[in-house]
């Protein structure tokens, strides 16, 4: 057997990938490229058909040596055949003449070596491109490697098979499978790395150019070792196939011999040096071209939302991007199908974006919402669909436990969502989080139906005004809503218990409390009962618990009442819906420019929040609505003190009123410099003010970062 070396030089330079570009001035190279002349026919092979075709092939083939089910490998092979052979391609007939005159260069290397073989190889190939090359090269080998095992491992029943072996004289332990599979473990790992190098070389070449610039990010330097890579491949091939040829005739001793040959070259080893360099380099390609993408499409999505559309399919169709015109994106909670993006056609969408879990309370609130609509579909104000859009962190890995959670979140929603988190833009993700502002708190985006954005946060409309009054949710909306709005219970309960508006029709007194200490509750409620009497008036009392209610405001519910100390909100939902609607007011007014300086309503909001911010309790007084409204408050201590002397200020009640004799000696007689506000503000919109001042007395608060975790 003719042995063929590899040369010393690219011994060497294949040691290490990072001296690959030493091999570009190499004779050898440089007669691989005085072959290389394109025509521009290749263009038209589809070769991810054939490359699949033909390493099911060898994988069928290698199932004789290697511990692959032969039934498996067969499966495989089928379901290849019957994908290339569906494949329409009027080429097939030239590609087969391509491939047997391949096949009959390789099967040279009989009466050769196998560099020369190669160097043929690559003349015969000369018009195409280098993947086309190799590929075609791999098909040529895989009939050769094919053909072998198919006449050395006859089936029991083929005797044509088996007739061939014996005339050939294939050494009879091929019959006997388990004793060789060691001998051929060297030519089955080769031909396995020549088949990576081969895919990696195929993948190079579907890469999109058009993202990919010559700032020697990947794909350049890679480029210029993709002949390198094509030409060991098929070098590769040549040795296989000469070992190959060589086993028919030889006993035993002779095919040790031929098999411990291979061990002189290590060729499988720079081959996988080849592949692993090249797929680092894939690597760095597809994170570019990710990266330019991701760029290409934020600046799409923002000129798309600069500029005048006459529907909202463009914007949605950025935002929610199906990976083929026949993919459905979205799912009907109402029918629990899937669904065409058209279904949103030119109309008002709402896209709740959250986490992979939407909170029971927004959750709530949004079904409520959405379940009204429905009861009442032709009304002007029904008109919006809602698209759940669960926003998922990209750096940590999808899996079956967030499946799961997803898939179960998606189930209870009766409107549609997203199907599946990875069908949202990469660069959809960062848009929504760098300018819509989310920040893990649930949000509604509104689109009109020409898909602009008119409110980047509706919640807070919603949860102040609630969807029948805020519609079409538009900014201007709410600033014309604000303008009508006056401070008064109205405005501040009406929405959270049936009662407050019957009590504000009536002309009773209303009195909200709230804190956790139940035996300052005691105290308070009794004593405003008593000062409610002896005022003569009809005083109605309402406790509002805390902003973060759990276990101890359910049982401080449970005691007031069982002792009929007030009224009780009905659920810990509705305890929390109060407090989130005064957060909804701050940040709809934040919104929109208003600051407590200069806007009263901004401050009595900002006075309620910074009671939610003490340990303490605290009471508000009024009665009526809008400009006849009267209302005062103060913290526990004070308004208990307040109270405690009704005697001192008893007299002023018959001629201000009592919620003006109340306020004026709340200001005149125990107001002090002395207080201490602690003001909560949730970050819900990444849009919290740097500057915040006092409610009580203007000055501007220190800003402290605060950690909750509160589990009662």
């Amino acid at each position: 057997m003719a042995n063929s070396t590899i040369p010393a030089q690219v011994q060497q330079s294949m040691s290490n990938p990072i001296m690959l570009a030493s091999l570009i001035d190499n004779p050898i190279m440089h007669r691989i490229h005085s072959t290389h002349a394109p025509d521009g026919c290749s263009r038209h092979f589809h070769l991810k058909p054939l490359l699949r075709f033909t390493e099911n092939i060898l994988q069928n083939a290698l199932s004789t040596t290697t511990n692959t089910p032969q039934e498996e490998a067969q499966a495989q092979l089928n379901a290849s055949l019957e994908d290339y052979d569906n494949y329409d391609d009027f080429l097939k007939p030239y590609l087969a003449q391509i491939i047997k005159r391949t096949a009959g260069k390789l099967s040279s290397v009989y009466d050769q070596s196998a560099q020369t073989a190669t160097i043929e190889v690559f003349e015969t190939l000369s018009s195409f491109k280098w993947e086309t090359k190799v590929v075609v090269a791999l098909a040529a080998f895989s009939v050769i490697y094919g053909k072998f095992w198919l006449v050395a491992q006859p089936s029991p029943t083929n005797l044509l098979t088996k007739s061939i072996a014996i005339l050939e004289q294939l050494p009879d332990m091929l019959g006997v499978k388990e004793p060789w599979k060691p001998k051929f473990k060297p030519p089955t790992d080769l031909i396995k790395a020549i088949l990576e190098v081969a895919k990696c070389i195929v993948e190079f070449s579907e890469l999109p150019l058009q993202y990919m610039n010559l700032d020697g990010r990947g794909m350049p330097t890679a480029a210029a070792h993709i002949p390198i890579a094509v030409y060991w491949t098929i070098y590769g091939m040549a040795i296989c196939t000469k070992q190959t040829m060589c086993l028919p005739g030889m006993g035993q001793e002779d095919v040790d011999a031929i098999m411990a040959d291979w061990n002189q070259w290590s060729l499988e080893h720079k081959l996988t040096q080849i592949h692993n360099y090249l797929k680092a380099q894939l690597a760095v390609c597809r994170q570019h071209i990710r990266e330019r993408r991701e760029i290409e499409t934020y600046e799409l999505i923002e000129d798309l939302l600069k500029t005048p559309q006459i529907d909202n399919m463009k914007i949605l169709k950025v935002l929610i991007r199906p990976k083929d015109e026949q993919q459905l994106p979205l799912f009907d909670g109402s029918n629990k199908k899937r669904a065409k993006l058209e279904v949103l056609w030119k109309r008002n969408v709402l896209l709740l974006i959250s986490e992979l879990e939407v909170p029971d309370q927004e959750f709530s609130i949004v079904e409520k919402m959405y379940q009204e609509s429905r009861q009442n579909p032709t009304r002007e104000e029904s008109q919006y669909e809602v698209v759940w859009i669960p926003v998922v962190d990209g750096s940590n890995q999808w899996n079956e436990n967030k499946d799961r959670h997803f898939e179960t979140q998606k189930a209870q929603m009766k409107w549609y969502s997203v199907f599946h988190p990875s069908l949202l833009e990469t660069a959809a993700i960062k848009y929504i989080k760098k300018v819509w502002g989310f920040n893990k708190k649930p949000m509604l985006v509104a689109l009109d139906p020409l898909g602009r954005v008119v409110n980047n946060n509706t919640i807070h409309m919603i949860n102040i005004w609630g969807p029948t009054v805020a519609f079409p949710f538009h900014k201007s909306r709410e600033e014309g809503l604000w303008k009508e709005a006056s401070w008064d219970f109205e405005l501040l309960a009406a929405p959270i218990h049936p009662l407050i508006i019957d009590w504000i029709t009536e002309g009773k007194y209303i009195c909200l409390f709230g804190g956790e200490d139940i035996q300052w509750i005691r105290d308070f409620c009794m004593l405003a009962k008593a000062v409610g009497r002896a005022a003569g008036i009809k005083l109605e009392m309402l406790y509002v618990g805390k902003s973060n209610p759990r276990e101890k405001i359910l049982k401080n519910n449970i005691s007031i009442a069982l002792e009929n100390l007030s009224y009780v909100l009905p659920s810990l939902n509705v305890v929390w819906l109060f407090w989130a609607r005064l957060e909804s007011m701050w940040h709809s007014k934040v919104q929109h420019g208003e600051t407590a300086e200069r806007d009263p309503i901004t401050q009595e909001i900002m006075s309620m929040l910074s009671f939610d911010g003490g340990n303490h309790g605290w009471a508000v007084f009024g009665r009526g609505w809008g400009e006849m409204s009267q209302m005062t408050k103060a913290k526990g201590d004070t308004i208990l003190e307040c109270l405690a002397e009704y005697q001192m200020w008893k007299d002023e009640v018959e001629t201000k009123g009592f919620v003006a004799a109340l306020n004026d000696y709340l200001i005149h007689q125990l107001q002090t410099p002395h207080h201490c506000n602690r003001l909560v503000l949730p970050d819900t919109t990444g849009r919290t003010p740097d500057r915040v001042p006092c409610a009580d007395c203007g000055r501007p608060m220190e800003k402290y970062i605060r950690y909750r975790c509160c589990t009662d």
